[in-house]
């Protein structure tokens, strides 16, 4: 397993951008996938984005795309997700996930992932 722990959330304003790091412990960091998820209060918690192993192929909820951007470091044991033209939708806390595992179809499923971070608050204001 890895550990994962992520930063950089904080208050925004609308149209604003953040970028979410989520660094890794372990040497095979390069063997898992990694995703975003984030819940708002109140909501069940969601797929925002997620990248494979290698880093070539990436993922993206319907909600985020085109505004979001999910990458990794392999080298520095990190992923982030950049993001751009923030909404008060975008308030959640962000969740870093890693598995192994999971496999394309099943990117977007939180029951999938059998590492997670603590979160980090995003709150965009209006």
């Amino acid at each position: 397993q890895v550990q994962l722990v992520e930063t950089g959330g904080g208050l925004v304003q609308a149209g604003g951008s953040l970028r979410l790091s989520c660094a890794a412990s372990g040497r095979t960091f390069s063997s898992y996938a990694m995703a975003w998820f984030r819940q708002a209060p109140g909501k069940e918690r969601e797929f925002v984005a997620a990248i494979n192993w290698g880093g070539g192929s990436t993922y993206y909820a319907d909600s985020v795309k085109g505004r979001f951007t999910i990458s990794r470091d392999n080298a520095k044991n990190t992923v982030y997700l950049q993001m751009n033209s923030l909404r008060p939708g975008d308030t959640a806390v962000y969740y870093c996930a890693a598995d192994v595992k999971v496999i394309p179809p099943k990117f977007a499923d939180s029951y999938e992932y059998e590492c997670w971070g603590q979160g980090t608050e995003v709150t965009v204001s209006s």
